[in-house]
């Protein structure tokens, strides 16, 4: 259910439903290791899309501190692909790549070509925030091949967000919109929203390069309203950024505070009192 949740968008539900579950196993003294670890591993996700880099990271550590005690290899790797995310958060770049690395391999062995795709889609993502677009496009173009494979529709229109950002970087605008526009279809508001949010924003970037200001202005909107729905702050504040940029630019002040108040004031939300206090820890 939390997965569900996540994937349509809905990031404060998912993490309540896991973060309840968690609490209720640790309360209740059911230290299953497989158990936890599968939960912490997958509250990272939906943490990071928040902005609550710091339960992340306690999420993270767990999920580390558990791996030993884990029967179930699928699990572990799972666990280094989540756990990279908090790593390249913290800008330790190189430990994020060996993390994906571990979990890449384990994939590869254990034949899990869907979760193998995803390794490939994450190392793409950390060489992509890291300024090396050529490595990037290579492993997203391998993730998105792999999963297209596997018929996983979703996932590969998310990456495909991804990929047309590292081309709109690399200088190729045109052939990143037409990519956008190929997907936005498989993308909305109830399934993969921060992805359907993210092409709306390049989109408008796109549009802006192109000094086409009320076409940008439009694609802000839309992302700014899937965003808001979804409680991504990190991708929302930078999006007001943005919007409030493009708003001064063409007079409208007043317009440009509102969406700069906007982005500050998500920016503030989560981690503090949106999320409540953390779940019980298992006795490690």
């Amino acid at each position: 259910r939390a997965v569900a949740h996540y994937l349509a968008g809905e990031l404060r539900y998912a993490v309540y439903l896991l973060e309840t579950t968690l609490d209720e196993l640790n309360r209740g003294g059911l230290h299953d290791p497989d158990a936890l670890l599968l939960l912490y591993a997958g509250v990272i996700g939906p943490y990071m899309d928040m902005g609550a880099h710091a339960r992340a990271a306690q999420a993270a550590e767990l999920a580390l501190a558990l791996a030993p005690r884990a029967a179930d290899p699928a699990l572990v790797a799972r666990m280094h692909r989540s756990v990279a995310r908090t790593l390249l958060a913290e800008g330790r770049i190189a430990e994020a790549d060996a993390s994906l690395a571990k979990a890449a391999e384990m994939y590869r062995q254990l034949q899990i070509r869907t979760e193998l795709a995803n390794c490939h889609w994450m190392r793409g993502y950390v060489y992509a925030q890291n300024g090396d677009l050529e490595r990037a496009e290579a492993e997203l173009r391998s993730a998105q091949t792999m999963l297209s494979a596997q018929r996983a529709a979703l996932y590969s229109s998310q990456v495909a967000v991804e990929l047309a950002d590292v081309l709109h970087r690399r200088g190729r605008s045109d052939e990143a919109a037409a990519l956008l526009h190929d997907v936005l279809g498989d993308l909305s508001s109830e399934r993969g929203a921060v992805h359907a949010a993210a092409a709306h924003r390049l989109l408008g970037r796109i549009a802006e390069a192109a000094r086409d200001t009320e076409t940008a202005e439009e694609h802000y909107v839309r992302a700014l309203s899937l965003l808001e729905r979804a409680g991504a702050a990190g991708d929302l504040a930078d999006l007001c950024r943005l919007l409030g940029d493009l708003l001064r630019r063409t007079g409208r002040i007043e317009a440009a505070l509102d969406a700069y108040r906007t982005g500050l004031g998500h920016r503030t939300a989560p981690g503090t009192t949106t999320l409540g206090p953390a779940p019980a820890r298992p006795p490690l």
